[in-house]
């Protein structure tokens, strides 16, 4: 049987230079592959004739990951809320005072705050927050779209020219999203990102949907998708778990935090969802889970004290609890960890 074709440079010559450009580099063998896949993709651009206009976009689209990065690399151990919301300034005056509430409140329980560092709503969360405790994802636009004046001149403003990459970061850095009445903008990140928790393709992470102001805006919101989505086939009614209406920045807080009062994080090993747990799980509780759940379960769940193989030891001092999840009941993987959580 033929050796499968390794992901490689036509020319020879240019793979060994990329292997001695690594030696060079001294680049650890455990990371060796992926930097030589990174510069062979880079390569096989010119291999395939790729225009300019697709060269400019890859490099900046390279270079703004690379920097954000670095930028968050620092603060990888703090959990983080993203807030999203009208950066206009037009917003009501009880749309700002609850989220500049809100931003204060979520330093004061030691996390930080991710904005798109425009002025409105997202301005004044920044400003509860404070520059020194909070990020700004900036965009730049034609118009309107400046860094508000809490975390203009702080090194953890990053200015992105595209949005897929700043919405990237908006995501992946969050251990939970406040959203907080806004526009185009405000409704597209809120259905991609329950899209992608929906999918599985990200993590799931507490999304509070905050009413502020002197008229309902996402219970509004929330009859079409009850009305339409779901009595439409469209979406499981499961799915609508994946979101808390609130009426208050604390409440806000406290749905937030409460998510991660037992359930820590998880990670996928082999056909295995693993949740890792702040504390143990009663084995009695465990049987009262397999029942309840047992419609998203492909087999026996089980517990164990620590690390599967696969972990690498990531948080050795945190229980497990290992799920035969179906890999597609997202709705009702959140209904499970609420269960979890108020154990």
């Amino acid at each position: 049987m033929a050796e499968p074709r390794r992901y490689q440079l036509q020319n020879d010559a240019a793979n060994r230079l990329i292997a001695d450009l690594l030696d060079v580099e001294n680049v650890p063998a455990e990371r060796r592959w992926y930097f030589q896949q990174l510069l062979t993709t880079v390569l096989k651009l010119h291999e395939d004739g790729a225009g300019t206009g697709d060269l400019k976009i890859t490099n900046t689209a390279l270079k703004e990951l690379r920097y954000a990065y670095k930028v968050f690399a620092p603060y990888a151990g703090v959990r983080k809320v993203t807030v999203f919301g009208s950066a206009r300034a037009s917003s009501s005056e009880e749309a700002t005072a609850s989220a500049l509430l809100f931003g204060r409140r979520m330093t004061e329980v030691g996390w930080m705050v991710v904005t798109g560092a425009g002025a409105g709503i997202m301005g004044a969360a920044q400003e509860g927050a404070g520059g020194e405790k909070s990020f700004g994802l900036n965009i730049r636009l034609p118009f309107e779209q400046e860094a508000n004046p809490w975390i203009a001149s702080d090194p953890k403003l990053i200015t992105f020219k595209y949005f897929f990459t700043r919405k990237l970061f908006l995501v992946k850095e969050a251990s939970g999203v406040a959203l907080f009445p806004g526009g185009f903008g405000t409704m597209d990140e809120t259905f991609e990102l329950l899209t992608l928790m929906q999918t599985g393709k990200s993590a799931l992470v507490p999304v509070v949907l905050v009413e502020a102001g002197p008229k309902p805006y996402w219970r509004i919101w929330h009859r079409w998708i009850a009305g339409t989505l779901v009595e439409r086939g469209l979406i499981d009614p499961e799915d609508t778990s994946l979101f808390r209406i609130v009426d208050a920045p604390d409440e806000a807080v406290a749905e937030i935090t409460s998510f991660y009062r037992v359930y820590h994080s998880s990670r996928i090993v082999g056909d295995d969802l693993v949740l890792r747990l702040t504390r143990p799980i009663h084995p009695g509780h465990l049987t009262e889970l397999q029942d309840k759940f047992a419609d998203i379960l492909k087999g026996q769940a089980r517990l164990a004290p620590g690390p599967v193989p696969q972990e690498l030891d990531e948080f050795p001092e945190l229980a497990r609890l290992i799920l035969p999840f179906d890999h597609r009941s997202f709705g009702r993987l959140r209904q499970l960890i609420d269960f979890i959580n108020q154990l």
